[in-house]
């Protein structure tokens, strides 16, 4: 500490220590402020381009799996008249599921949790599909082994594929919201080493003054106008980032994962409705399963125009834009719900199971309009027209926030090179004084 001591005798020295204390602490302010600032944009752009994708991926996948086991009994309850479009739905729910699989693997990491539910469902896939044609054979044929295969399948579906889907939705559901706690962290310790800076570059103006009795120099000054410009910069930019994020998940990804909820349970209630038939009043549990569904739906009764239940919520935190879709679900789902009633009515009170099957599906699009089939596809139809208008909400809200946070970290960056710049030039010019 010779050295230190020696140099603060002398005025000279002392300038020299100041200008080497001013550009140390300025500099590391602009390294730290990019490096949080980075970081905050790094996690931003994983919110847009990765952990929401494949958030809303594995909620696909639990859907088009979902639909592809009730749109499966659909067709068995027709067997042979059934439709063409049947057919090619139940098909393309089982390629779109397995394309997203294979997706979500190739861009998931190694060491993610997800990958273990990627692989079950990867290999359950193909057996689930195999069962169901084994249960259109034997439909085909007229054998009764085709329910019972048909059953089983659905039970594979349920037990197996959709709680792994749930886990997989669960797993990127959590990283998705570690990203956003990631990208709206306040940088602390640049806010702190700015404010550091900033009273370093006041004290040393101060004793200038009292020592000089001169009451600007204009390198001090233009290093603290910078380091100013930059904590500013800093806010501006962090507050901005902040509230758009924010908005992307109140009016976006939020309302997406209380929707794709609602969603799944009207396809489990359209899958109860379908295999109770299938069982012809073998079983009671399907009845069962439609009842405990359509409760979770609708919640408790209230309002017509303020459901409760998950499709209650998917509306209430719905945005304005998507909410007239939502009600009109609402709406639909009541009905289906009514032609549910009606169809039970004539299974068990009038003992006319072919009316019942009737008034549930049915193959002539003139009849089929009719039925609860029919209701059933216009809810599922308004929560996917929700569903693209939250998605939208999102992408507008959240695109380019990584953007603005990197320009963030580059201008703070240069601010505090010009204000060590500054610094060093304001005392050098008061240094030149002494020779």
């Amino acid at each position: 500490m010779a050295w230190l001591n020696r140099a603060t005798r002398t005025a000279p020295g002392r300038l020299r220590l100041a200008g080497a204390l001013l550009a140390v602490v300025t500099v590391a302010f602009g390294t730290l402020t990019a490096w949080q600032v980075d970081g905050r944009a790094r996690a931003a752009e994983r919110v847009v381009s990765y952990s929401q994708p494949l958030s809303q991926a594995a909620a696909d996948i639990h859907r088009s799996l979902a639909d592809a086991d009730t749109t499966a009994a659909t067709g068995f309850l027709l067997a042979g008249a059934e439709p063409k479009a049947v057919r090619e739905r139940y098909e393309q729910d089982l390629a779109t599921a397995s394309r997203l699989i294979a997706e979500a693997a190739a861009r998931t990491t190694a060491s993610s949790p997800a990958q273990g539910w990627l692989a079950t469902l990867n290999q359950q896939v193909p057996v689930y599909a195999g069962l169901v044609e084994t249960a259109r054979a034997n439909n085909r044929l007229g054998y009764p082994l085709g329910g019972a295969y048909l059953r089983y399948a659905s039970d594979q579906m349920r037990t197996v594929l959709l709680p792994a889907a749930a886990q997989l939705s669960a797993a990127e559901n959590q990283e998705l919201a570690d990203d956003y706690a990631a990208a709206r962290s306040v940088p602390w310790a640049a806010y702190g080493l700015g404010v550091l800076a900033l009273a370093v570059l006041v004290w040393v103006q101060v004793v200038l003054f009292r020592r000089t009795n001169r009451v600007f120099n204009v390198g001090l000054v233009a290093a603290t106008a910078a380091v100013l410009s930059a904590v500013l910069w800093l806010t501006v930019a962090g507050t901005t980032a902040d509230s758009a994020l924010q908005r992307s998940e109140k009016r976006g990804a939020a309302p997406l994962r209380a929707l794709n909820a609602a969603r799944v349970d009207v396809l489990t209630a359209r899958l109860a409705e379908n295999l109770h038939l299938v069982a012809r009043g073998s079983s009671t549990k399907y009845a069962e399963l439609w009842s405990k569904t359509t409760e979770h739906l609708s919640g408790t009764d209230g309002p017509r125009d303020q459901p409760t239940g998950t499709l209650g919520e998917a509306r209430s935190l719905a945005p304005a834009e998507a909410v007239d879709a939502l009600v009109a679900a609402g709406e639909q789902f009541r009905h289906w719900r009514d032609q549910h009633a009606a169809a039970t009515k004539l299974e068990v009170v009038d003992g006319d199971y072919q009316a019942a099957l009737n008034a549930t599906v049915a193959a002539r699009p003139e009849d089929a309009a009719k039925t609860a089939d029919a209701s059933f596809g216009a809810t599922d139809r308004k929560l996917a027209e929700a569903a693209g208008v939250e998605l939208k909400q999102f992408q507008q809200a959240a695109e380019g926030v990584d953007g603005d946070l990197r320009t963030a970290a580059v201008a703070v960056a240069v601010l505090a090179l010009v204000a060590a710049a500054a610094a060093v030039r304001g005392l050098g010019r008061r240094l030149a004084e002494y020779r």
